[in-house]
């Protein structure tokens, strides 16, 4: 009778365990979670995220599972050509034809603010580790979209304000002209007048420029003592080697790169970039739990990780430990139990999602190393001083998004 008994309560618990994850999985629509990658593939943020950025996603499919509550993770993505016309149409046609759950990248912040309006309109969701852009959780928020790696806010208050305390008090502004550059020069132009310093002058270039011949020449007939870079990718490598060739570091003025990652530092080389003060949000060499992670991409990909790209892996995972939580794809559902847990792993110390649905976490201020200090190949970056998460971000108090009960 007692083998019976255990045998008959087995038996129950295997069939509410079978229940409950039908149930689950009924409640995620189409059986499946899909997930689009939109990123530019191909052009000036290529290597920043790119196709680095979508392995790191499918790493983290793979180390969930592959699946969720039984329902198969499916993965596809595309191009957007930093074209914010084609990042709009492609996630409509994800979301009309493809029943897309989840979009994640967003490298562009023009691309990323035209995708959060289609998510908003249908009720998507999306998850921004590329973009730069503070308005995206300000006065572009959504209840459809969180922002996950870094923005302009942070980097004006650790690059810039260490700058100007070590003296560079007068600043020339080379600008990408949308709404990255736009945003970083504003953030910027604050923290360098809080501080006593002063914006001298500045121009906004195209996106992308190949040729920065006209731009700094401006720079150095400005007189500044610091020029501001508030731009990204391939146009800052471009910038920096046109001031190289230009002699402007050697004739007294100093760069101040206000977004450079790590593949901008590898590809220009130390010789070129020594000494330069950038804030990052996550290096791979900052302690045991990045480089583990960072050696098992490395072996995948060939070269070390750039924040974005250890970011995309962080927020899939958090995505989906939030679908196996809730049983459902349902993008509130989703959203508001992301909010309710701290986010601590290898990417992200101190991390939580607030309501504007900015994720704060600890970032850091780097100063890139000489030839004679670096070990190896990415061996880059000394971390100088860590920007507590409540520090680094644009206080609540400030906000213009519709999310925030101020």
């Amino acid at each position: 009778m007692t083998f019976i008994k255990k045998t008959l309560a087995s038996s129950v618990a295997l069939a509410v365990t079978a229940a409950m994850a039908t149930a689950a999985q009924a409640e995620i629509s189409d059986g499946e979670i899909r997930i689009g990658y939109l990123a530019d593939m191909s052009g000036t943020y290529r290597d920043l995220a790119g196709p680095g950025g979508l392995e790191a996603l499918r790493m983290a499919v793979e180390d969930f599972g592959g699946s969720v509550n039984g329902a198969p993770i499916q993965v596809f993505s595309a191009d957007d050509r930093n074209s914010a016309d084609v990042g709009a149409n492609t996630v409509r046609e994800w979301i009309d034809t493809r029943n897309v759950d989840m979009v994640a990248g967003l490298v562009a912040s023009s691309v990323t603010i035209a995708v959060t309006r289609v998510l908003e309109e249908n009720d998507g969701f999306g998850i921004v580790s590329a973009s730069a852009a503070s308005s995206i959780t300000n006065e572009h928020c959504t209840p459809n979209h969180i922002h996950w790696v870094y923005d302009t806010y942070p980097l004006a208050n650790g690059t810039a304000q260490a700058v100007v305390q070590q003296g560079g008090d007068t600043w020339f502004m080379l600008t990408a002209d949308y709404a990255f550059g736009h945003a970083l020069e504003g953030d910027v132009t604050r923290v360098v007048e809080e501080n006593g310093g002063q914006i001298v002058g500045g121009v906004r270039h195209p996106f992308p420029t190949d040729d920065f011949s006209s731009y700094i020449l401006q720079a150095q007939g400005s007189g500044a003592k610091i020029i501001g870079l508030a731009n990204a990718g391939a146009d800052t490598v471009n910038a920096i080697n046109t001031a190289s060739q230009f002699g402007v570091v050697e004739a007294g003025q100093q760069l101040a790169g206000l977004l450079v990652f790590l593949n901008d530092v590898h590809a220009m080389g130390l010789d070129a970039t020594q000494g330069l003060l950038l804030t990052t949000g996550w290096y791979w060499n900052m302690d045991d739990e990045a480089r583990e992670w960072a050696e098992r991409y490395y072996e995948r990909v060939g070269r070390m990780p750039t924040m974005v790209q250890a970011g995309i892996y962080s927020s899939t995972t958090h995505y989906l430990q939030a679908v196996e939580a809730t049983g459902s794809d349902d993008p509130q559902t989703v959203r508001e139990h992301m909010m309710r847990q701290p986010i601590h792993d290898f990417f992200a110390r101190n991390g939580r999602l607030r309501e504007d649905g900015r994720m704060v976490h600890d970032m850091y201020l780097a100063r890139v190393k000489s030839p004679e200090e670096s070990t190896h190949e990415w061996d880059l970056y000394e971390i100088l001083t860590t920007i507590p998460a409540e520090e680094a971000y644009r206080p609540l108090s400030e906000s213009q998004c519709k999310l925030v009960q101020n």
